[in-house]
């Protein structure tokens, strides 16, 4: 009998892009609650509504995963400053719905987030990630983030304090 940690991935092999926009942001919101409810995702402890998410996040790079016509995840970049000087510099925030997970469908996100930050003049991606948050570590570091360091205790959820592992990735063709 095999073990879950020699068992072959799963694929999702049909998996196509569409933009996030306010008609689809309702499977947006079902899978960040998702993420929310697991407990290793993000502080954010409430979904925000439409005006607000948009608000805060970039005009490009904001893409969602589908396989037929299931919404398997999202990928935003948001900035990381008002400062003209990180103009090239973006927060990734990555979401898989729960039936998607182990599928390939953040790597398929993450990439195409990557060519779509660099068509967009950003030339420096960064993360944070909570410590206990294994496999999304895992995924950033696949897609050629590399760990910078972290900040302990830098926020509590439900009353617990959570380290924040940073990660960022530098273009290699963008800024150089």
């Amino acid at each position: 009998m095999m073990n879950r940690a020699a068992r072959p991935m799963a694929i999702a092999v049909n998996m196509n892009l569409i933009n996030i926009s306010e008609e689809n942001y309702p499977e947006v919101s079902r899978i960040y609650e998702e993420g929310l409810q697991t407990g290793t995702a993000t502080f954010e402890t409430v979904i925000p509504n439409w005006e607000k998410w948009d608000a805060g996040h970039l005009p490009f790079g904001r893409i969602m995963a589908m396989e037929n016509k299931t919404h398997l995840g999202w990928a935003a970049l948001s900035p990381v400053s008002s400062r003209c000087v990180y103009g090239g510099v973006a927060e990734v925030s990555v979401y898989v719905s729960d039936g998607a997970r182990g599928k390939g469908v953040g790597e398929f996100l993450l990439k195409n987030l990557i060519a779509m930050s660099e068509a967009n003049n950003i030339w420096t991606l960064q993360s944070g990630i909570f410590r206990d948050n294994l496999a999304s570590h895992k995924l950033h570091l696949k897609c050629g983030f590399r760990e910078i360091g972290y900040k302990e205790k830098v926020g509590q959820l439900h009353g617990v304090w959570k380290d924040n592992v940073l990660l960022e990735r530098r273009s290699k063709i963008v800024g150089i």
